[in-house]
């Protein structure tokens, strides 16, 4: 299910070792709508500062996208390497450098391989296709598999495809973590429409999940829409609704697979909050919970140890004081800030040996509900990033 007018390529440039995809490339055949979202840390790398700096013009062609190699902390020089690297690009594709944007991923404070990447460039066309896989391949770093979702809807009796492509695994706390995400529809859009629904579905999907609590230097999520499909969702009845659904549809897989590819991960769990004073307060609550290392220790031992929780929820200043009450997995452990018993917590236990389970915060302090989704935290992780660069 790709989009009209849309294609995705993927070449070995050599950046991160013989053998492995490491460069990709989504091409539009026509100008594209775009629309950006971005990390929030204040170190940037320099394909964030090029990425943000071109999507302002409401229109791209093609995204260049590399893997090993962040192309952060690299000051001027980065940014001349991506300014290079997209002019190469635009070369080989009939067009003009600031319709090229650029995302990197990888290792900080190195400088990309920039000749090896220029000379893939030539295959690196060649191979465009109609075919996402090789690319979502060559964006992935510790990833264990890629991650690919996709939706059509109807338009006034047009078929509207999107199709969502993502990395990430470690490094994820998305303030728009380390994430790309790449979105494609051929719908006829606006960029600031566009970019309206792109904001909305990333609070709503990729800005509710954690791996471990870093924000990235590099998270980008872009939204193309290139129009083939020949209609305008927004001129439409019910247009605009259908396809901001499948936009947060996309995005909230696309989340999801992230956290279930965390760094050593074996669990995906939904932290969800409600009767909190409001929904930012439920939100803050539930990603104190998802955050903590104990925890995520706690998931990843099958333990209900509640008090973690009950500790965490008393750390996040959004919490008024008041009774509380949680269940693990559907099963009630603490009633009025209580813990009731070892029958309930062995039970909470059973459920906590799946793959994904909920723990559910009930509070009454007001209509607030939010909810992160985290998974656990084991010795797996310390072992991939104590060895990240060795």
């Amino acid at each position: 299910m790709i989009p009209r007018g849309f294609r995705f390529g993927a070449v070995r440039a050599g950046i991160k070792g013989p053998g492995r995809l490491d460069m990709g490339l989504l091409w539009c055949e026509t100008p594209a709508s775009a629309a950006g979202v971005f990390t929030r840390n204040r170190v940037v790398a320099a394909p964030v500062v090029l990425c943000r700096e071109r999507v302002v013009r409401g229109t791209t062609r093609a995204v260049l996208v590399n893997a090993g190699n962040a192309n952060a902390c690299t000051g001027e020089a980065g940014l001349a390497d991506a300014r290079r690297l997209t002019a190469a690009a635009a070369r080989e594709l009939g067009v003009a450098p600031e319709e090229v944007l650029m995302c990197s991923t990888g290792v900080i404070g190195a400088r990309l391989p920039v000749d090896r990447m220029e000379k893939a460039i030539p295959a690196l066309r060649a191979s465009l296709a109609e075919d996402p896989d090789p690319f979502a391949r060559s964006i992935l770093t510790t990833d264990r598999f890629p991650k690919i979702s996709a939706r059509s809807f109807r338009v006034e009796g047009r078929e509207v495809c999107l199709v969502g492509v993502a990395k990430g695994a470690g490094m994820i706390r998305p303030d728009m973590g380390t994430m790309l995400a790449f979105l494609a529809t051929d719908a006829a859009v606006e960029p600031p429409l566009l970019r309206q629904v792109l904001v909305q579905a990333v609070d709503r999907t990729f800005n509710r999940i954690t791996v471990d609590g870093d924000t990235s230097t590099n998270d980008t999520v872009l939204l193309l829409a290139g129009g083939a499909a020949g209609v305008a969702p927004a001129d439409a009845p019910g247009g605009l609704d259908a396809l901001a659904e499948a936009v947060e549809g996309v995005c909230r897989d696309l989340a999801r697979m992230i956290v279930a590819d965390g760094e050593g991960a074996t669990k995906v769990v939904e932290v969800r909050v409600v009767g909190a004073a409001d929904e930012a307060s439920a939100l803050r609550i539930a990603r104190t919970v998802a955050e903590s290392p104990l925890v995520k220790t706690a998931i990843h031992g099958e333990d209900p140890n509640w008090g973690r929780i009950a500790a965490a929820l008393g750390r996040s200043g959004a919490y008024g004081g008041g009774p509380f009450h949680i269940a693990v997995g559907g099963v009630e452990i603490v009633r009025d800030g209580l813990g009731l018993g070892l029958e309930a917590e062995a039970e909470a236990h059973r459920a906590m040996t799946g793959r994904e389970f909920e723990i559910r915060i009930t509070l009454d302090e007001g209509a607030g509900e939010a909810a992160v989704t985290t998974c656990d935290l084991s010795a797996e992780y310390v072992r991939i990033n104590a060895d990240y660069r060795s």
